[in-house]
C-alpha cells in the first residue's frame, strides 16, 4: 500500500502548481508549464461549443402555430435532433422560453411530452413531483388543471446538500409559483408542498396519475438507490400510471462509472437491468434506445469550469451555457429519459 502524501509533501506541490511566486513573478517549472494553460484550453473549447450551439438555433426556422403531437418518446439521452425538433419548439413556447441547446431544456420538455401522450395534461389528473426545486412544472400542470403535489428535501438537509446556494431547492411552496405559466389563484388551488426523503417515500403517497423528477435521482447515494426508487415510485401510481425520469447517464457503455457519491453516473447496463426487472413484474417500460446521435453538438462535451463556478464577469462574457453533453468528474455524461407505466390491476 503506497503511503498518503504528508503535510509537507501537497504544500510544495501547491507551490509548484502556483501561477505566480512570492514575487508574483510567473511561476517557471516544468510542472506548472505543463498544466497552467489547461484552463484557458477548456473556456476555448467551451467558447467554441456555445458559438457553435447559437449558431445553430439561429439558423432553425422560424415556426408559427405548432400544436402538440404524438413522437412516440423512448427511453434515451437528448439529442441535437430532438433540440430541433417542433415537438420541443411547442412545449419551449409553452414555457416560454427561447430554443436553445442545453439539456436541462430538454428535460422539461421530455416530461412534458411523456405526460400529455400518456393523456395525463387534463383537469383533475393528480400529478406527483419528486426533488421539484424551482422548476416551472408545477405551475405549467397547475395551469392546466392537474393537482400537483411537488416535494423537495427539508431545508436542513437541503441547505447541508448545496441545492440551497445554488437555488435549486423550494423551502416553501410560493418559491415554485411561476406567474408567466399560471395566476397565484390556480397555483395556490391546485399545488401543495411535502417535504419528502426520496429514498423513503411515505405510503400516503399514492393514488396519481403520473409521478416525474428532473435529474434527481442520481443524487441518491448510490446507483442501486437510484435505480431502486424508480421502482419504488411506482407505488405512488393508480394501474396504468405514469413514472417518468431523467437523470445523469455515462454516454460510455463500457469500464467504470460514478458509484456511492453525492453524484452517480448511470450506464447502460444499469437502465437495461431495471426495464428487465420492471418487465417481469408486467410493467411497461418504454422502448429503450442509446443512440447518442451524430450531429456537432451531440459530440461536443462540456468542460469545467461551468457556468456558477466562473468569476461574474466571466459568466457574462461566456453567456448562458449551452450544451447536451458535459464532463462529469473526468467521465461524459449526459440527460437519460426513463419511461415506465405501471401495469393495469
Amino acid at each position: 500500500m503506497s503511503t498518503p502524501p504528508t503535510t509537507e509533501d501537497l504544500d510544495k506541490l501547491r507551490l509548484m502548481l502556483s501561477l505566480l511566486n512570492e514575487k508574483s513573478q510567473p511561476n517557471i517549472n516544468g510542472l506548472t508549464e505543463a498544466v497552467r494553460n489547461i484552463p484557458w484550453a477548456h473556456l476555448n473549447i467551451k467558447t467554441f461549443g456555445y458559438d457553435l450551439a447559437r449558431s445553430l438555433v439561429a439558423a432553425l426556422p422560424v415556426r408559427h402555430g405548432l400544436a402538440p403531437h404524438h413522437v412516440g418518446l423512448t427511453c434515451r439521452a437528448s439529442l441535437q435532433a430532438d433540440m430541433e425538433s417542433d415537438w420541443l419548439a411547442y412545449w419551449c413556447g409553452q414555457l416560454h422560453s427561447p430554443v436553445m441547446f442545453h439539456r436541462k431544456l430538454w428535460e422539461l420538455a421530455y416530461v412534458l411530452q411523456a405526460v400529455r401522450e400518456n393523456g395525463h395534461l387534463r383537469e383533475g389528473a393528480r400529478g406527483l413531483g419528486f426533488g421539484c426545486g424551482v422548476e416551472p412544472l408545477p405551475s405549467y400542470f397547475a395551469a392546466h388543471g392537474v393537482s400537483v403535489t411537488m416535494t423537495d428535501l427539508l431545508p436542513a438537509e437541503a441547505e447541508a446538500a448545496g441545492w440551497v446556494a445554488t437555488n435549486q431547492h423550494a423551502a416553501n411552496v410560493a418559491m415554485a409559483f411561476h406567474p408567466h405559466l399560471v395566476t397565484r389563484e390556480r397555483f395556490d388551488e391546485k399545488v401543495e408542498l411535502r417535504y419528502v426523503d426520496m429514498n423513503a417515500i411515505p405510503a400516503d403517497l399514492d393514488g396519481y396519475d403520473f409521478c416525474w423528477s428532473i435529474c434527481a435521482l442520481e443524487h441518491l447515494g448510490s446507483i442501486g438507490q437510484g435505480l431502486a426508487f424508480v421502482e419504488n415510485t411506482l407505488a405512488t401510481l393508480k394501474p396504468g400510471g405514469l413514472s417518468v425520469h431523467t437523470t445523469e447517464f455515462n454516454i460510455n457503455a463500457e469500464g467504470l462509472t460514478i458509484d456511492n457519491w453525492p453524484t452517480v453516473l448511470f450506464q447502460r447496463r444499469h437502465v437495461e437491468a431495471l426495464a428487465a426487472r420492471l418487465r417481469e413484474q408486467g410493467h411497461d417500460v418504454a422502448p429503450l434506445d442509446f443512440s447518442l446521435g451524430d450531429r456537432p453538438l451531440d459530440r461536443f462535451v462540456d468542460l469545467p469550469p461551468f457556468h456558477h463556478d466562473l468569476p461574474p464577469e466571466l459568466a457574462e462574457w461566456m453567456g448562458t451555457p449551452q450544451h447536451l453533453k458535459v464532463a462529469v468528474d473526468g467521465f461524459a455524461a449526459t440527460c437519460f429519459g426513463l419511461i415506465v407505466r405501471k401495469r393495469a390491476a
